[in-house]
């Protein structure tokens, strides 16, 4: 039998594309739902569906989006159904009301959960509500972090599901490789972008303030004073980020040493001319791909103390970690790596070997495919949730050992 796992996310869900080929290559049919453009599934032969939601707000959209994913998953009744991303973990449960196992994957914990704004604390308690209700409904939540983890179990939103551990969505290393050798030399990469001999501090992010954006562009000024050789390339969308993107004219006010080239597809080319990778982020992240692309690349990394960040970056072994909000912090920290270029690349070196050991696409989605077909098996909704997950570990012990229990 072929068990059918539908994939649900937001604008951002064809990221998830090499997950979802995994997920194929082992056996599974893979089809996804999300609010982005087709055209990448169907370029990799991945049956697509479109819904629609508004990820700043608009309950009546949300009450739509809803209803289409219920009709969705009627229509093509798939054995298991994943979720990603703050709303689509809320709304998917919602509509399928414990019809089909959904196992839900907490890659981050959203505005709402990571902003101190007056704002967001004042939304958190329906959004706390929210999840204890889509609880009911969830046969399993996926955490990538410990501490998204523990936040679950103190505010008792798991309900009876178990708790899974799998750090990150996974990277395909090949194909990070792949593109890299393909790549333009570093040299013509400079010409492009009219770089000279500067050393390049690059950030990948959403350009949205609670990513920590205006800090980071402080922090520039600061690095700028002591060493006036240095440019900060902003690779990421911001026209798309509605009222948390940064203006513009905040980024311009720091040109020309701070270069915002939007959004790229060529990435693993552009860190090859990274001398360090800053993340500012003030979110709390699940495993944040881009900290996973930099250190394959062997770039040192200078990110905030957040959830997810700490999971990656090891403090003085492949780079730092300092407080978020803090740019006289992280300008240091950003600072000790430049001065010091020989010890910055063993850091950076250091990184790709936790990168390959640790958040390879295929150790990622060998563990999702243990945890799916464990859930369909042994019929998820009969069984004690602490059953399910012991079980779960177990078997992946199992696998590790060459059948044997260790």
């Amino acid at each position: 039998m072929t068990l059918h796992v539908l994939c649900v996310g937001g604008e951002d869900h064809a990221l998830r594309i090499p997950f979802l080929a995994a997920l194929r290559s082992r056996g599974f049919r893979v089809s996804a739902a999300g609010t982005g453009a087709a055209l990448p599934f169907s370029n990799s032969g991945i049956e697509y569906h479109r819904y629609d939601f508004n990820r700043f707000g608009a309950r009546v959209a949300d009450r739509l989006a809803v209803g289409q994913l219920s009709q969705l998953v009627r229509g093509i009744r798939p054995d298991v159904v994943q979720t990603f991303d703050t709303k689509p973990n809320l709304l998917a449960p919602l509509a399928v009301r414990g019809a089909i196992p959904i196992v839900r994957t907490i890659n981050g914990m959203g505005w709402v959960f990571s902003s101190a704004q007056l704002k967001a604390l004042a939304f958190r308690p329906a959004y706390l509500a929210l999840q204890r209700l889509a609880a009911c409904w969830t046969s399993a939540t996926v955490f990538q972090n410990k501490e998204d983890g523990d936040f679950f179990r103190r505010y008792r939103l798991l309900g009876n599901s178990p708790a899974v551990l799998i750090g990150s969505s996974g990277i395909d290393i090949d194909a990070f490789d792949t593109a890299r050798a393909q790549a333009p030399s570093t040299a013509q990469l400079r010409t492009e972008l009219g770089l000279g001999d500067d050393e390049v501090v690059m950030t990948v992010s959403r350009l949205t303030v609670q990513k920590g954006i205006p800090t980071l562009l402080d922090a520039a000024a600061i690095v700028r004073e002591a060493r006036p050789g240095v440019r900060f390339l902003l690779v990421g969308p911001r026209e798309s980020e509605g009222p948390f993107a940064v203006d513009q004219a905040l980024i311009d006010r720091y040109a020309p040493h701070v270069i915002a080239l939007g959004a790229r597809s060529d990435v693993p080319a552009l860190l090859g001319i990274a001398n360090v990778f800053a993340f500012p982020t003030e979110y709390r992240e699940g495993i944040p791909r881009v900290l996973l692309e930099a250190g394959l690349a062997g770039v040192p990394i200078v990110a905030t103390r957040m959830p997810g960040c700490g999971d990656v970056v090891v403090e003085n072994c492949n780079g730092h970690l300092v407080p978020p909000r803090d740019p006289r912090a992280l300008a240091a920290a950003i600072l000790d790596l430049l001065q010091d270029p020989a010890r910055a690349k063993s850091m950076g070196q250091r990184s790709i070997a936790l990168v390959r050991r640790e958040f390879d696409l295929n150790v990622v989605a060998d563990r999702y495919a243990d945890l799916y077909r464990k859930l369909i098996l042994t019929g998820r909704r009969s069984e004690d949730p602490a059953v399910l997950s012991r079980d779960i570990h177990e078997d992946r012990r199992v696998s590790q050992h060459g059948g044997k229990s260790p």
